[in-house]
Protein backbone atom coordinates (compact mmCIF):
# COMPACT_ATOMS: atom_id res chain seq x y z
CA UNK A 1 0.00 0.00 0.00
CA UNK A 2 1.47 3.41 -0.80
CA UNK A 3 -0.04 7.16 -0.09
CA UNK A 4 -2.49 9.09 -1.97
CA UNK A 5 -2.73 12.34 -2.06
CA UNK A 6 -5.81 14.80 -2.08
CA UNK A 7 -5.05 18.95 -2.36
CA UNK A 8 -4.65 19.13 1.27
CA UNK A 9 -4.41 15.79 2.72
CA UNK A 10 -1.97 12.46 2.48
CA UNK A 11 -4.02 9.17 2.63
CA UNK A 12 -1.66 6.60 3.94
CA UNK A 13 -0.87 3.13 6.01
CA UNK A 14 -1.24 2.90 9.37
CA UNK A 15 2.04 3.86 11.66
CA UNK A 16 2.27 2.43 15.08
CA UNK A 17 2.65 6.28 16.11
CA UNK A 18 -1.09 6.64 15.10
CA UNK A 19 -2.70 4.51 18.06
CA UNK A 20 -2.50 7.02 20.77
CA UNK A 21 -3.69 9.75 18.64
CA UNK A 22 -6.38 7.40 17.43
CA UNK A 23 -6.95 6.37 20.63
CA UNK A 24 -7.65 9.76 22.04
CA UNK A 25 -9.85 10.40 19.02
CA UNK A 26 -12.00 7.12 19.63
CA UNK A 27 -12.28 8.42 23.41
CA UNK A 28 -13.97 11.74 22.56
CA UNK A 29 -17.48 11.78 23.40
CA UNK A 30 -18.03 14.48 20.62
CA UNK A 31 -16.29 12.34 18.23
CA UNK A 32 -18.19 8.23 18.88
CA UNK A 33 -21.70 10.78 19.49
CA UNK A 34 -23.00 8.47 16.90
CA UNK A 35 -21.49 5.47 18.57
CA UNK A 36 -22.05 3.05 20.80
CA UNK A 37 -19.85 4.21 23.24
CA UNK A 38 -16.11 5.39 23.42
CA UNK A 39 -13.48 3.05 23.17
CA UNK A 40 -10.95 2.37 25.31
CA UNK A 41 -7.12 2.12 24.45
CA UNK A 42 -7.69 -1.44 24.06
CA UNK A 43 -10.34 -1.65 21.92
CA UNK A 44 -9.31 1.05 19.86
CA UNK A 45 -5.47 -0.91 19.10
CA UNK A 46 -7.59 -3.95 18.32
CA UNK A 47 -9.83 -1.87 15.68
CA UNK A 48 -6.19 -0.74 14.51
CA UNK A 49 -5.26 -4.33 14.32
CA UNK A 50 -8.72 -5.33 12.34
CA UNK A 51 -7.93 -2.03 9.74
CA UNK A 52 -4.25 -3.63 8.99
CA UNK A 53 -5.15 -7.18 8.63
CA UNK A 54 -7.96 -5.88 6.36
CA UNK A 55 -5.36 -4.28 4.35
CA UNK A 56 -3.01 -6.98 4.24
CA UNK A 57 -5.76 -10.13 3.31
CA UNK A 58 -8.41 -7.70 0.60
CA UNK A 59 -5.47 -5.19 -0.56
CA UNK A 60 -8.05 -2.00 0.67
CA UNK A 61 -9.40 -0.80 3.90
CA UNK A 62 -9.09 2.67 5.71
CA UNK A 63 -6.54 4.67 5.10
CA UNK A 64 -4.95 7.14 8.24
CA UNK A 65 -5.20 10.65 7.26
CA UNK A 66 -2.43 12.95 7.36
CA UNK A 67 -2.82 16.86 7.16
CA UNK A 68 0.76 18.06 5.86
CA UNK A 69 2.79 20.42 8.01
CA UNK A 70 -0.05 20.41 10.64
CA UNK A 71 -1.25 17.04 12.45
CA UNK A 72 0.53 13.84 11.19
CA UNK A 73 -2.69 12.30 12.15
CA UNK A 74 -6.37 13.26 12.29
CA UNK A 75 -8.29 10.29 11.76
CA UNK A 76 -8.83 7.88 9.10
CA UNK A 77 -11.29 7.34 5.38
CA UNK A 78 -11.72 4.73 3.25
CA UNK A 79 -13.69 1.75 2.49
CA UNK A 80 -14.91 -1.07 4.60
CA UNK A 81 -16.78 -4.01 4.01
CA UNK A 82 -20.27 -3.43 5.07
CA UNK A 83 -21.16 -6.88 6.17
CA UNK A 84 -24.32 -6.07 8.72
CA UNK A 85 -25.71 -5.32 4.85
CA UNK A 86 -27.98 -8.85 3.77
CA UNK A 87 -28.56 -10.23 0.56
CA UNK A 88 -25.80 -7.81 -1.66
CA UNK A 89 -22.54 -7.21 -0.85
CA UNK A 90 -21.51 -3.78 -0.68
CA UNK A 91 -18.78 -2.04 0.78
CA UNK A 92 -19.19 1.24 3.45
CA UNK A 93 -17.11 4.86 2.80
CA UNK A 94 -16.03 5.35 5.92
CA UNK A 95 -14.49 8.40 8.41
CA UNK A 96 -13.37 9.66 11.92
CA UNK A 97 -12.09 12.81 12.62
CA UNK A 98 -10.34 14.49 15.67
CA UNK A 99 -12.85 16.68 16.15
CA UNK A 100 -10.84 19.69 15.69
CA UNK A 101 -10.98 18.78 12.05
CA UNK A 102 -14.54 18.94 11.60
CA UNK A 103 -16.03 21.57 9.30
CA UNK A 104 -13.10 21.81 7.03
CA UNK A 105 -14.08 19.79 4.27
CA UNK A 106 -11.78 17.15 5.02
CA UNK A 107 -13.97 14.22 5.29
CA UNK A 108 -15.65 14.64 1.73
CA UNK A 109 -12.16 15.35 0.21
CA UNK A 110 -11.03 12.38 1.59
CA UNK A 111 -13.85 10.12 1.39
CA UNK A 112 -13.72 11.35 -2.32
CA UNK A 113 -9.99 9.60 -3.01
CA UNK A 114 -10.35 6.11 -2.18
CA UNK A 115 -13.81 6.00 -3.62
CA UNK A 116 -11.69 6.93 -7.05
CA UNK A 117 -8.81 5.05 -6.48
CA UNK A 118 -9.88 1.61 -4.30
CA UNK A 119 -13.36 1.02 -6.41
CA UNK A 120 -11.35 0.59 -9.50
CA UNK A 121 -9.71 -1.87 -8.28
CA UNK A 122 -12.40 -3.44 -6.17
CA UNK A 123 -14.63 -3.47 -9.16
CA UNK A 124 -17.23 -2.65 -6.30
CA UNK A 125 -21.03 -3.58 -7.55
CA UNK A 126 -22.29 -1.17 -4.97
CA UNK A 127 -20.99 1.10 -2.59
CA UNK A 128 -23.03 2.83 0.57
CA UNK A 129 -23.16 4.38 3.64
CA UNK A 130 -25.48 3.96 6.58
CA UNK A 131 -25.53 6.83 8.86
CA UNK A 132 -27.91 7.03 11.95
CA UNK A 133 -31.11 8.34 11.20
CA UNK A 134 -29.78 11.73 13.00
CA UNK A 135 -26.34 12.23 11.81
CA UNK A 136 -27.61 14.84 8.83
CA UNK A 137 -23.64 16.06 8.57
CA UNK A 138 -22.98 12.40 7.48
CA UNK A 139 -25.62 12.25 4.89
CA UNK A 140 -24.04 15.88 3.35
CA UNK A 141 -20.51 14.19 3.10
CA UNK A 142 -22.39 11.29 1.24
CA UNK A 143 -23.63 14.08 -1.10
CA UNK A 144 -20.62 15.57 -1.68
CA UNK A 145 -18.78 12.09 -3.09
CA UNK A 146 -21.65 11.58 -4.89
CA UNK A 147 -23.67 8.76 -2.89
CA UNK A 148 -27.42 9.05 -3.39
CA UNK A 149 -29.86 8.72 -0.22
CA UNK A 150 -32.07 5.77 -1.07
CA UNK A 151 -35.06 5.89 1.55
CA UNK A 152 -36.35 2.78 0.18
CA UNK A 153 -33.17 0.60 1.79
CA UNK A 154 -33.33 2.27 5.38
CA UNK A 155 -32.68 -0.38 7.91
CA UNK A 156 -32.46 -0.92 11.44
CA UNK A 157 -28.32 -1.79 11.91
CA UNK A 158 -28.42 -5.01 13.08
CA UNK A 159 -25.09 -4.44 15.72
CA UNK A 160 -26.60 -1.73 17.35
CA UNK A 161 -28.08 -2.30 20.72
CA UNK A 162 -31.84 -1.18 21.08
CA UNK A 163 -31.81 -1.02 24.97
CA UNK A 164 -28.96 0.93 25.14
CA UNK A 165 -28.81 3.00 21.78
CA UNK A 166 -32.51 3.48 20.38
CA UNK A 167 -31.83 6.35 19.06
CA UNK A 168 -29.07 4.99 16.87
CA UNK A 169 -30.77 1.74 15.46
CA UNK A 170 -32.18 3.31 12.00
CA UNK A 171 -30.36 3.62 9.56
CA UNK A 172 -30.38 5.68 6.37
CA UNK A 173 -28.80 4.15 3.49
CA UNK A 174 -26.69 6.46 1.03
CA UNK A 175 -25.96 4.36 -2.08
CA UNK A 176 -24.01 4.59 -5.84
CA UNK A 177 -23.56 1.51 -8.08
CA UNK A 178 -20.40 1.05 -10.00
CA UNK A 179 -22.16 1.92 -13.73
CA UNK A 180 -23.37 5.27 -11.72
CA UNK A 181 -19.86 6.36 -9.97
CA UNK A 182 -18.41 5.58 -13.85
CA UNK A 183 -21.36 7.75 -15.10
CA UNK A 184 -19.92 10.76 -13.10
CA UNK A 185 -16.39 10.54 -13.60
CA UNK A 186 -16.26 10.03 -17.44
Amino acid sequence: MTSIGTARLILRPWRDTDREPFAALNADPAVMEHFQGTMSREASDAFVDRIEAHWKDAGWGLWAVELPQLAPFIGYVGLWPADYVTGNPMVEVGWRLAHPYWGHGYASEGARKPCESDSRSLALKKSCHSPSRRTSDRGRVMERIGLIRDPSADFDHPRVDPIAYPELVRHILYRLSRSAWKMQHL
